[in-house]
This record gives structure tokens, C-alpha cells and sequence, in this order.
């Protein structure tokens, strides 16, 4: 199992989270990390983020990144998206 942890963080509170179960053993790593985003981005209504150089370094060093206005087209009312694995299988 591949457990992904989202969590929206306004002023240093939680506002809301979710975990993505995905239970797929035919893709790859890199297939269910964005399957996970998917998922939660689907959960808290909110369009996808792009993948800045900088979130592609700290999820490759730490299984971790944030998200935050700057990856984001449209407008967002916290501060950012924490989305980092909890599980890998």
C-alpha cells in the first residue's frame, strides 16, 4: 500500500487533511505519487499544483514537499499544501 498524507495549513493550523490510499501494485512510484495528488487535489476542491524544480528536489531528498501560492494558477485561501508519504510498500 502507498499512503500519501495532504494537509491545507493556514497560519500554522491544520484546516483540513487527507490521506490517498493508493493500492496499485502495476505502476510505478512516480505513477502513484500523482495519482495521490490527484486524489487529494479532488478531496479539497482544488486544481492541481504545478511541480516547481524545488518540490522535485525536496521529494526526491525527503518523500516531502509543500505547495504553496506560487504553485497554484488559481488563487488560494491558505497558506500551503503539505503533501508528503506516510507509507510505501
Amino acid at each position: 500500500m502507498f499512503r500519501i498524507w495532504g494537509r491545507i495549513i493556514k497560519d500554522n493550523h491544520l484546516i483540513r487533511d487527507y490521506v490517498a490510499c493508493i493500492d496499485n501494485p502495476d505502476l510505478r512510484r512516480t505513477q502513484k505519487v500523482y495519482a495521490a495528488l490527484d486524489e487529494i487535489c479532488y478531496a479539497f476542491d482544488l486544481s492541481k499544483p504545478v511541480w516547481l524544480k524545488s518540490n522535485q528536489e525536496d521529494f526526491i531528498c525527503h518523500a516531502r514537499t509543500r505547495f504553496t501560492k506560487d504553485n497554484f494558477i488559481d488563487a488560494i485561501d491558505f497558506d500551503y499544501l503539505d503533501f508528503y508519504v506516510i507509507e510505501e510498500e
